[in-house]
């Protein structure tokens, strides 16, 4: 039986770290002249606050991208997801199934109802959440599923659609990381009844912080725009019927986003470019597993992941060290949720464990030139052939 163990990575501080010149993040935003300009528009037109034109034109922007009729912008991914399940009514008493494999964000915003995460196990080759693991875990409790599109590859949505609609629950995406990504020709945050994004400093298109829930039913978008301002409603100022949140997106922040949206098929094609060159360069290293686009899945690569096992000369922790002696940044995959203190369970999952302790994010911006994707390939099969 694995177990979970203090990983080395884990006191790494590879976010604040003395950097050396020539230092290969893990992540950092693509921005320039359109979002400067648009920044400057939003604070010369004096709306800085959660009123002005560039909330409307990123909320519409956005839905347009994903194919559903509403956007509706928050502070930040967890605050979407969180607004996500309040709305349709998930609390108390409710149960909403997780995948074990996530951020931990994801299971916080079911906790932040009432409700409680559920973790199902994830598939070996995908990583997002099995729909057979799922299946042994629904209970007359269960209220929903929130597939997480992990790295950039969807979930698979078919089979826990047609879970849902068997046992009569609501499908959740959260597609923080997954800007973009499809099933056939179907985006992310169009795949369920409500999706959730985040445009945190390091997802595909930023904002800096900020989130987005997606939805094709109008009645839930409508209740999402009034609990976001504190239950506000329109027709009746200062009028509070309910508690709501404070989760609005600032002017300033959605200026940022409409530059974003201008080029975000252009991230997307760089990141599958990059992913291409990765796999290329590295798919004969022996004890590297990369990731995987399955037939009909469109992965966007938020971040190029791969595993690390027995057959390559170091370890996981080993790797990252190397690496960052070589000016290259890594991190590892998420702990999966039923290991940390809040959600531990007896019995963890075992794939999603397998997976955390393997697990390596390599440098994945589209600002990464082709000499930088090179190089990191030439390092990873020099270090494998210690």
């Amino acid at each position: 039986m694995l177990k979970p163990k203090p990983l080395l990575a884990d006191f790494l501080d590879l976010e604040t770290s003395a950097r050396p010149e020539k230092f290969i993040p893990i992540y950092e935003p693509t921005l320039g002249e359109r979002e400067e300009a648009a920044v400057l528009d939003a604070v010369h037109s004096g709306w800085i606050s959660s009123n002005g034109k560039y909330i409307r034109e990123f909320e519409g922007a956005f839905a347009a991208f994903c194919g559903v009729a509403h956007g509706i912008s928050v502070s930040n991914g967890t605050t979407a997801l969180h607004l996500a399940i309040h709305a349709l009514g998930i609390g108390p008493g409710d149960e909403v199934i997780v995948p074990a494999l996530t951020f931990v964000a994801s299971a916080n915003a079911v906790h932040y109802t009432g409700a409680t995460p559920v973790f199902a196990d994830v598939d070996p080759h995908t990583w997002a959440i099995d729909p057979a693991a799922v299946e042994a875990l629904i209970t007359p409790k269960t209220k929903a599923i929130m597939p997480v599109h992990l790295y950039g590859h969807p979930a698979p949505m078919a089979a826990l659609n047609a879970l849902a609609d068997r046992y009569g629950l609501l499908v959740i995406e959260d597609a923080a990381e997954a800007h973009g990504a499809q099933v056939g020709q179907q985006r992310t945050g169009n795949l369920g009844h409500v999706a959730a994004f985040s445009f945190f400093a390091n997802k595909i298109i930023t904002t800096g912080e900020g989130g987005m829930v997606t939805t094709n039913d109008a009645a839930l978008a409508a209740r999402c725009r009034r609990l976001r301002d504190h239950a506000m409603p329109p027709e009746r100022r200062y009028w509070h019927d309910e508690v709501g949140f404070n989760y609005r997106m600032t002017n300033l922040q959605a200026a940022i986003g409409v530059a974003q949206m201008t080029r975000i098929d252009e991230f997307i094609a760089r990141k599958r470019a990059i992913a291409k060159c990765y796999q290329a360069a590295l798919c004969k290293v022996p004890g590297l597993t990369l990731p995987v686009e399955l037939s009909g899945y469109t992965n966007v690569y938020w971040m190029y992941s791969l595993l690390i096992d027995e057959n390559y000369p170091l370890t996981r922790d080993e790797l990252i060290l190397a690496l960052r002696e070589h000016n290259i940044d890594s991190r590892p995959f998420f702990h999966p949720l039923d290991t940390l203190p809040p959600y531990r369970r007896t019995v963890p999952s075992p794939t999603a464990l397998r997976l955390s302790q393997q697990g390596l994010n390599l440098p994945s911006a589209p600002s990464l030139t082709d000499d930088q994707v090179r190089y990191i390939c030439d390092t990873l099969r020099a270090l494998g052939r210690r």
